[in-house]
């Protein structure tokens, strides 16, 4: 979701934010996973709920939204993976569940944190999380408040995980204009969060203007009670290779995608797109500035596995419209795929978006998504909020193309904000963060990704890529 200049759409929507004493409930009974009718392939589209998938896709499980996060503004956000536990970032906190057995995952504890979008990361017993909306204070138990108060907060929160049971809160760490999401950059010592914090209420105090840098955050892994910010860089200062002023910046960016291995970061910064050189990670440089007359927001990024493309998402509409109707164009509220040549430089190829028509009431618009590690291939899956799950092949870069989908029907009358907000591949299953109805379990069997089954990752980060 997005929030900033460019995105008043959500000024309503993200409403929520902080923690010093978090609350962990008791996980619920053991139950089976919530069983939903599969209706076979059919044209048209589902109705109210209704689910819908390509035949080389089914529902596995289903993990639903329940107390604590059972409220109207429990929204589930992004996800992170580690080793067999999967963590599901919400607006009122976050969940650890036990994925040892994908078909009957299993809630280990549920942390009551309020705060969005609390997007979420993890690394060793380290969890962060991003706050992205004025706190009275760092407490868990802060209320919304006027972003300009002297004591408002916003920012990151460390957790310690060692006890998947128990969380606990170790520190926050306020940032300028706060954090919507984040990226790790892992160091000899430290753990480097590069923060995304797009400056949609200019204020003095807590997001003075110009907004036109990333924070840094430097978390030292052996005291993590020490971080602090450490850098603030001026990716906006130099703009090599830029077709001109974009009425959006400066205004942050939106989310940052880290691929230290290749010592390079792509940045979605609202009107741009940034190539950024992480050789020193507390001095990323920018290396090009590009722009599409087709992207209202640029939300996110993701390279190939060989780091020789990228795929930015436009976020049209904030995430909020239906812009997978009829009525919009293909090129609009997509993705498009970029190629990296030599320079480095990115050259612009061919566009996707899902070919299924939603309907209008339904807000749909390319979001989170990730690389299924099949090797020598180019192949993602996505969420597209009520537009569901896309498994798309994009090795042609001018010729994307969908391989497989899963999609539920609008939502009841009275609900207007619903879908996958997320939706990635780890260890041979698909996991989306379904904003309304909790995490869904999902099997994609095609003999273009069944090669990634043998693909085994001990964590994932989507915003830290790693080769596979």
């Amino acid at each position: 979701m997005g929030r900033g200049t460019g995105a008043s759409l959500l000024a309503g929507v993200l409403l929520l934010g902080a923690c010093a004493s978090p609350t962990v409930e008791e996980p619920p009974q053991t139950r089976p996973p919530v069983a939903t009718t599969i209706p076979p392939e059919t044209g048209g589209m589902p109705g109210v709920d209704e689910i819908k998938h390509s035949d080389n896709v089914r529902l596995v499980a289903n993990v639903p939204l329940e107390a604590p996060f059972d409220g109207p503004q429990a929204w589930g956000t992004d996800l992170a993976f580690q080793g067999t536990y999967a963590y599901v970032g919400n607006y009122e906190g976050f969940t650890v569940v036990d994925i040892a057995d994908p078909a009957e995952p299993a809630v280990v504890s549920r942390t009551v944190c309020l705060g969005g979008q609390n997007d979420i990361s993890v690394s060793g017993n380290l969890l962060f999380l991003s706050v992205d909306s004025p706190r009275s204070d760092d407490t868990c138990q802060g209320q919304a408040s006027d972003p300009g108060a002297p004591t408002a907060w916003e920012g990151i929160r460390v957790f310690d995980i060692s006890d998947k049971a128990k969380p606990e809160y170790v520190t926050s760490v306020r940032t300028d204009c706060g954090s919507h999401t984040h990226a790790l950059v892992p160091g000899e010592t430290s753990i480097y969060v590069y923060v995304s914090s797009p400056a949609s209420v200019p204020d003095e105090r807590n997001c003075p203007p110009p907004h036109q840098n990333l924070t840094i955050v430097d978390v030292p892994v052996q005291n993590p009670k020490a971080a602090r910010v450490a850098a603030k860089p001026d990716v906006f200062q130099d703009r090599p290779g830029g077709d001109g002023e974009s009425e959006f910046n400066p205004a942050g960016c939106h989310d940052i995608t880290v691929y230290p291995e290749r010592k390079l970061a792509a940045a979605a910064c609202f009107g741009d797109g940034f190539l950024l050189d992480i050789t020193d990670p507390l001095r990323p440089k920018t290396l090009q500035v590009v722009q599409d007359e087709n992207f209202a927001i640029w939300h996110s990024a993701t390279f190939n596995n060989a780091g020789t493309k990228v795929v930015f998402g436009d976020e049209l509409g904030g995430g909020m419209a239906p812009t997978c109707d009829a009525n919009v164009d293909e090129t609009q509220g997509a993705n498009a795929i970029y190629d990296l040549v030599a320079g480095p430089k990115l050259q612009k190829r061919g566009y996707f978006k899902i070919p299924r028509a939603q309907s209008p009431e339904e807000n749909c618009v390319a979001h989170n998504g990730s690389l299924i590690p099949v090797p020598g291939k180019d192949v993602m899956v996505q969420g597209w909020y009520q537009g569901g799950v896309s498994v798309w092949d994009f090795t042609d870069s001018d010729n994307p193309r969908e391989i497989g989908f899963f999609e539920r029907g609008p939502l009841p009358p009275g609900k207007q904000l619903g879908g996958s907000w997320s939706a990635y591949y780890y260890n041979g299953y698909i996991y989306s963060s379904d904003i309304t109805k909790g995490l869904d379990v999902l099997e994609i069997t095609d003999p273009l990704t069944d090669p990634a089954k043998a693909v085994k990752m001990t964590e994932l980060n989507v915003q830290t890529q790693r080769s596979y």
